[in-house]
């Protein structure tokens, strides 16, 4: 019988490659630099997450959905399924789920923001290093990095981060799928698309033109293979992006919870009118037809220099604030305690879109000169929104979100229109052509949808719009760096357009002359540097200026990317961290978002609509330090004492109550939702126009015993700013309806009952009630 012999000197195994060590087909300092990037990302992203704030409206919903599945499908704001958030749940998707695993916490809640984040770099760079190699990818994934809207929105437990991953995660099937013809990759864009949907809705849209654009031109099919996988991978997106649309449609309304923002309990309501057509009524277009409640219930947007009916102007209400010594009841921005409505609103948009614009309050009085200062971060006059440059079609350029996203502007616009350009004559499956193609569709959609669109003080909005903007850079610069090699007119190219980049940069870094004074002056000598190098070390002039020419390009980059990483590292610095608005750095001080002095001295935060706090700012003066929303909400999520003693007097007498009891507006359930997860009632929507429930509906839910409590008042939410909700309302609202009921009909309850302070009557105070009604005991 044989026999085998191994040999004691087999052949070494390959074994896996390690992660810091580069491919063959790369330069070795390729993997080592993508790991720093990386690693870089994540600290930046997770930095202080331990002190998170709540983003309260949607931190609501999250909690809700960590108590039933039934919530966690339909995106209930409240744990008793009343009704839903006024956007699609995709978003709070993950959230929820890491709620569930580590427990309910602020930073439980923006964890999955940071691994959205780092998953996007990656995803970016392998995009861009498919396209035009991997030194365009590390300057793509660098430059993308220290974009300050960048950093921001990854700390930020909004819809963005988990919508820039989707369409990123879209663009690269895209690319695949025009690179090798195929229909898989193009219907995973498709699904891709479809998720991306459920997380910002019809935004998500906007990028097809672009992945559509570079598979007909490039893809090496025929042309009618092209057409027909277009429209597989069409349907596909179209499927995966209405599915929840449609099964929330098919459940028996009895079934499901209310549909937040609709006149009609519809799910298309929500998202074609109340969050899409309403963007855009600055262009004269109405949803008043889609069962919007913005649109059929006033608090439509008008035009420049128009007064919003049943407000007073931004600057007759200033005038009347610095007259009257304006007291903390939503004075700023041209609404004060009597006529609750917006000031001019420069076309921007319904109160969906400007929830952020008005300053939330402090609890006390502000002084008239207190109110000035937080009107000057609200917008007076017709700003609309969180900074007057904010508004109109220029709105991309005004340094409060040019500050955050548009450093790159001119680079990112010379590399789209050389990259087009020069590669004219190129066989139509050119991928370079194609990439440049993509990248600048995708900007320029992005870009008109923004200035023509509501985007208020919402700079997180902007994080889609630092993608092409850091994929063209580090494309573009390859290619110009390319050209100036080989010399020529084009070598002009470069210095160029790092020129016109650092004038701009400089620019926008004096626009904040308290902040860094050394950075403009720094950039223009970079700028100055660069240039000069560059130019000494043209081919024509040096023919081995290789050194030189290294040199010119590093002080190229930084001079390209020194100012937006100045402010992207400010998440270091406590002054100057993240917002709820995703906006990083000073723009949230220095440029009309000043902080205000609170009744006790001390230096407080303006606070916007959705009670997350602007940067640049100390702690707010209330309760034990922490942020105050509208009203009174801790951003923080701990209720006050007398909100502890008001949940067990109604917990005490609960009995077989379904909810534990009602509020006439969301931010006044808001604390009791976070802290305990209580089943509290609120009344009338986000806006507090919401006819849910009617006044039959409630009556029906008080005669039955499944609620015996009313909290009445005591909130300044965006309801009250707007007619409804708690504190003032209008007339004909269906919160308006109960609580004249609640109010004829029931039993007040007097504070000193449940150990709580009345403070009705009180001047700047935040008056609430509670009320027994039925047979509640």
């Amino acid at each position: 019988m044989a026999t085998t012999v191994l040999h004691p000197t087999a052949p070494a195994r390959t074994g896996r490659r390690a992660p810091w060590k580069s491919p063959a087909d790369q330069p070795a300092y390729a993997h080592p630099a993508l790991l720093f990037i990386t690693v870089l990302a994540a600290v930046l992203y997770v930095w202080g997450i331990d002190h998170s704030q709540y983003h309260t409206f949607y931190a609501n919903a999250a909690r809700s959905m960590t108590e039933s599945w039934k919530a966690f499908f339909f995106g209930s704001f409240d744990p008793g399924n009343s009704i839903t958030l006024d956007k699609l749940p995709g978003f709070l998707w993950p959230q929820a789920l890491s709620a569930r695993i580590f427990g309910f916490h602020p930073w439980a809640l923006t964890l999955p923001q940071v691994l959205e984040g780092v998953a996007s770099l990656l995803v970016l760079h392998r995009l861009v290093r498919r396209w035009a190699g991997v030194n365009a990818a590390l300057i793509a994934d660098t430059a993308f990095l220290v974009t300050p809207v960048a950093v921001g929105l990854f700390r930020t437990a909004v819809e963005d981060p988990a919508f820039t991953l989707c369409v990123l995660l879209a663009a690269e099937a895209a690319q695949r799928a025009a690179r090798d013809g195929r229909l898989r990759p193009l219907v995973a864009c498709g699904v891709w698309v479809g998720v991306g949907f459920q997380a910002k809705m019809l935004e998500a849209w906007a990028v097809l033109p672009a992945l559509a654009l570079v598979y007909l031109v490039t893809a090496p099919v025929t042309l009618r293979k092209r057409l027909a996988r277009l429209g597989v991978a069409a349907v596909v997106m179209a499927a995966v992006s209405l599915s929840w649309m449609l099964a929330v449609t098919l459940t028996p309304a009895k079934d499901r919870p209310y549909v937040d923002g609709t006149t009609n309990n519809s799910a298309f309501s929500m998202v074609v009118g109340y969050n899409f057509l309403n963007r855009f009524s600055s262009l004269g277009i109405s949803a008043a037809s889609t069962g919007s409640v913005s649109a059929t219930q006033g608090g439509g947007g008008g035009h420049r220099g128009e007064r919003t009916t049943g407000g007073l102007s931004g600057q007759a209400g200033g005038q009347a604030d610095s007259q009257t010594g304006g007291q903390a009841g939503g004075h700023v921005g041209g609404a004060d305690s009597t006529h609750r409505g917006f000031g001019t609103s420069s076309g921007s948009g319904t109160y969906a879109h400007r929830r952020l614009g008005t300053a939330g309050v402090q609890s006390g009085q502000f002084t008239g000169a207190q109110a000035a200062a937080a009107r000057q971060g609200g917008g007076s006059g017709g700003s609309g929104g969180s900074g007057g440059d904010q508004n109109g079609w220029s709105k991309m350029f005004g340094t409060s979100l040019a500050s955050q996203t548009g450093w790159l502007y001119p680079i990112a616009a010379i590399s789209v229109i050389c990259g087009l350009l020069w590669r004219r004559g190129r066989p139509r499956t050119d991928g370079i052509r194609g990439g440049f193609l993509m990248w600048g569709t995708w900007l320029a959609m992005y870009f008109l949808v923004f200035s023509a669109g509501s985007v208020g003080g919402h700079t997180y909005y902007m994080g889609v719009i630092a993608v092409p903007l850091a994929a063209l850079t580090g494309g573009g610069v390859v290619q110009m760096w390319r050209a100036h090699r080989a010399g020529g007119r084009r070598a002009w190219v470069l210095p160029g357009a790092v020129a016109a980049t650092a004038v701009w940069s400089a620019y926008l870094a004096g626009q904040f002359s308290s902040f860094l004074p050394w950075l403009a002056p720094l950039v223009g000598v970079l700028g100055i540097a660069a240039v000069a190098l560059l130019a000494l070390a043209r081919p024509t002039r040096t023919p081995t200026g290789g050194r030189l020419a290294l040199a010119g390009l590093a002080a190229a980059l930084a001079a390209v990317l020194i100012a937006p990483g100045a402010w992207a590292v400010q998440v270091f610095n406590p002054a100057y961290r993240s917002t709820g608005m995703g906006a990083v750095g000073p723009s949230g001080t220095n440029r009309g978002h000043g902080s205000v002095t609170s009744a006790s001295g001390r230096r407080g935060q303006v606070l916007w609509g959705d009670g997350t706090a602007r940067a640049g700012a100390a702690r707010a003066a209330v309760g034990r330090g922490g942020v105050a929303g509208f009203g009174g909400m801790d951003a923080s999520g701990e209720l006050t004492a007398s909100q502890r003693k008001l949940l067990r007097y109604t917990t005490a007498r609960q009995g077989s109550a379904e909810y534990l009891f009602a509020t006439t507006g969301w931010n006044s359930a808001s604390p009791y939702i976070l802290a305990t997860g209580a089943h509290v009632l609120p009344l009338g929507g986000f806006s507090g126009r919401v006819p849910f429930p009617t006044e039959a509906q409630f009556r029906q839910l008080v005669a039955s015993g499944r609620l015996h409590y009313v909290l009445v008042g005591g909130g300044r939410g965006m309801g009250a700013f707007f007619g409804g909700g708690s504190g003032t309302t209008s007339a004909g609202t269906a919160t308006t309806q109960i609580t004249s009921w609640v109010q004829s009909t029931c039993t007040r309850v007097p504070a000193s009952t449940y150990g709580g302070t009345d403070v009705a009557g009180t001047p700047g105070a935040a008056s609430e009630a509670l009320y027994r009604c039925g047979t509640g005991q």
